[in-house]
């Protein structure tokens, strides 16, 4: 009895085994099949086979047996189309344009594209969604308006208001005030942008760059006019008191003549010369001079020494300091003074101050005094000016 019992139990708990792993195996998913990639122009029949698309045009018939092998198509009947390859059983109804909707027929159907309707003048197309529309009137503009736009089969007239109104619900009115609209009466504000801060500053470094240098060439161009002047004045002064010296009128002899004598004797007289001196002067060559005047000479004197060095050659020419100190006083003008030195000496040498021609000696003196003042230049001018025989 008890063994009948357990053989039973055991059943029991194998029936249920089975059963749980019924369960599981239900529950568990299928995987799906791999969907399988055909060819450009092919797509995946019911059979898992890759079959071709009919062309457009034509509708599908039957798909292909198997691989390899034709889809059936079939031509679409008319006034049916299909604009696309497809495997579509069926093929798409043509479209009728209607008279009663304002459109006439630009196209007719055929069994690869759909008829072609279009608006009748004076209407224009009003879509409604991707496959319908409807031919409106098209739009008058009205009062104060104008045509920005005009109507066409495919658009319906764009209307704006004339200038100067604006639209106010749906209607144009003056402009009065001013808005978006009416900016023919609004004030252009200028806007003044400031400049970034760095370049203000460089442009203020530059301005005071600039005047600074103007101002330093302004201070050259004065200084250099200044000394320019004081030159050309100091000069001019000194130019002018050497005109105004006192030069001595040559002396004159007055010969007399005899009335019996020849003519060419009294004209020799009346000269100063003798046939004898005449025809050795003649015979001199041009570089000789026949006469050294004094004023020439000091004159030429002082434009080769040095001023400085004027009164120190007229002490080394005997000319005492007395003499020099009242020169001074008497004349203001430098080298009036230092003229008036040098004719106290060549005074000395000639007939007590009443020749106007310097004796040779007295120019051999002068040039020996410049020479020993270190002055040989200044001597060689003078000796090349006034040769010694």
């Amino acid at each position: 009895m008890m063994a009948g019992t357990g053989h039973q139990g055991r059943c029991s708990v194998a029936i249920f085994l089975l059963l749980v792993c019924e369960n599981i195996s239900a529950s568990t998913p299928k995987p799906d099949l791999e969907k399988k990639q055909c060819p450009a122009g092919d797509y995946v029949s019911a059979r898992n086979v890759c079959c071709n698309k009919c062309p457009a045009g034509f509708k599908l018939k039957s798909e292909c047996p198997g691989e390899g092998q034709r889809s059936n198509c079939e031509l679409c009947p008319e006034r049916q189309f299909n604009d696309k390859i497809n495997h579509f059983p069926n093929c798409r109804k043509c479209r009728v344009c209607k008279e009663s909707n304002f459109e006439y027929e630009v196209s007719p159907c055929k069994n690869d594209r759909n008829a072609v309707c279009r608006c009748m003048d004076g209407y224009y197309k009003h879509v409604i969604d991707s496959g319908t529309y409807d031919c409106l009137r098209c739009k008058e503009c009205r009062e104060n308006e104008r045509k920005n736009q005009t109507c066409t089969p495919e658009r319906n007239t764009v209307c704006e208001c004339k200038e100067n109104y604006h639209r106010v619900k749906n209607k144009c009115e003056p402009c009065r005030n001013c808005t978006t609209n009416c900016a023919n009466l609004c004030v252009k504000v200028t806007q003044v942008t400031e400049a970034p801060k760095g370049k203000h500053n460089l442009i203020i470094n530059i301005i005071a760059g600039s005047a600074a240098v103007v101002f330093v060439l302004l201070v050259v161009v004065v200084f250099i006019t200044f000394v320019a002047t004081k030159r050309f004045t100091k000069k001019k002064m000194l130019s002018q008191s050497s005109q105004h010296a006192d030069v001595p009128k040559e002396t004159k002899e007055h010969l007399l003549v005899d009335m019996n004598e020849p003519a060419e004797v009294i004209s020799l007289k009346a000269t100063g010369l003798n046939p004898v001196n005449d025809q050795e002067s003649v015979k001199l060559p041009d570089c000789v001079p026949l006469e050294i005047r004094i004023p020439d000479l000091i004159y030429a004197v002082l434009d080769l020494v040095p001023v400085s060095q004027v009164k120190q050659l007229a002490r080394l020419l005997g000319v005492r300091d007395r003499e020099i100190e009242q020169e001074e006083t008497d004349h203001r003008s430098c080298r009036e003074a230092h003229y008036q030195m040098l004719r106290v000496w060549a005074e000395r040498g000639t007939r007590e101050g009443r020749d106007e021609m310097l004796h040779r000696p007295l120019l051999e003196e002068l040039l020996d005094k410049l020479r020993q003042m270190h002055l040989g230049r200044a001597a060689e001018e003078l000796e090349t000016k006034y040769p010694i025989q």
